[in-house]
C-alpha cells in the first residue's frame, strides 16, 4: 500500500458509518470521471474547512504526535 493510501485509510478509520457512505459516494463520482456539480464541491470544501477550524487544537496535537512518531521511526531520529 502506498503512503498516500495509508494516510487516507488512517483518516477514514474513525468516521461514522454515515460519513463513510459520503466518502464512498465521493470516490465513486471521482472514479466515474463525471463532472461533480460545483456547488457540491464548494459545500464539501466549506464543511471540511469549518471542521478543521472547529478541531484545530486537536488536529495540531495529532500532527505533532505523528511528527514525533515519524522521527522515532527514522534511522537518524
Amino acid at each position: 500500500m502506498r503512503e498516500l493510501e495509508k494516510i487516507i485509510m488512517e483518516e477514514i478509520s474513525s468516521l461514522e458509518d454515515m460519513r463513510l457512505i459520503d466518502v464512498i459516494g465521493f470516490i465513486r463520482y471521482m472514479k466515474a470521471e463525471k463532472p461533480i456539480p460545483q456547488k457540491w464541491v464548494s459545500g464539501w470544501f466549506e464543511s471540511a474547512l469549518q471542521s478543521i477550524h472547529d478541531d484545530e487544537e486537536k488536529l495540531l496535537k495529532e500532527v505533532e504526535a505523528l511528527r514525533k512518531r515519524k522521527q522515532g521511526d527514522s534511522p537518524n531520529g
